[in-house]
């Protein structure tokens, strides 16, 4: 009788024994979707995350300056490296980007602790009939001297689906770059359903997103 006992508690042992295993190897086998699952969802969409591109920049171009409360920074609109100069009358998916740069740059110097020198802001609220503003590119609303100890600004270069955006931190007044950073823009950051792309002044319209081959423009 003892030994059909400690027969059936050996059988009962194992079989509970092999139902843990079989548990434990099922966790294993999900843990990994479900790890997989959660990494996709918390992967940024593209579209209208110009901001987590321009942190991402930043982030490099700061890693190694120390912010000190007694200098001034003066963040200057990103221009294409190939004419130094905006040109509004083309129109392309990141036609803004050099603007959005100046504007989220600011923001992520600020935050880090630099103070941020606004140059566009006027000596006084300039009123008008239906609004009242405190920036202007009118010179005669400005200060004639800035006290400015170092610029950041860059250079944009367009390329096939999106733009390389060059960043630098310059001393005002021997020139010397002490920081620098490059990032790649996507073009679908703000035109991700029409994947319009600018080309030499040309605009050139994909039919799909992953699409490398480009029409003529209409």
């Amino acid at each position: 009788m003892k030994n059909n006992l400690h027969t059936v508690a050996t059988w009962a042992l194992s079989l509970i024994c092999m139902l843990i295993l079989l548990s434990l190897s099922g966790c294993a086998a999900i843990l990994p979707e479900e790890k997989k699952a959660a990494s996709t969802q918390s992967l940024p969409k593209a579209l209208g995350n110009s901001e987590l591109y321009t942190y991402q920049l930043a982030q490099e171009l700061f890693a190694n300056v120390a912010a000190d409360r007694q200098y001034r920074y003066a963040v200057v609109g990103f221009v294409p490296a190939k004419s130094m100069r905006q040109d509004m009358s083309q129109q392309g998916p990141l036609m803004l980007l050099g603007h959005q740069l100046e504007q989220g740059l600011t923001t992520e110097a600020v935050r880090r602790g630099f103070i941020a020198q606004d140059y566009k802001a006027t000596n006084t609220i300039i009123m008008a009939d239906d609004s009242e503003r405190a920036l202007s590119r009118n010179v005669e609303h400005l200060r004639s001297v800035q006290a400015i100890d170092y610029y950041i600004t860059g250079t944009i270069v367009e390329q096939e689906t999106g733009a390389m955006v060059n960043a630098r931190i310059i001393n005002v007044r021997n020139k010397d770059v002490i920081a620098a950073a490059t990032k790649f823009f996507p073009s679908e950051l703000f035109w991700q359903k029409e994947q319009v792309v600018l080309r030499d002044g040309m605009l050139y319209r994909t039919t799909k997103p992953t699409q490398t081959h480009f029409n003529s423009g209409e």
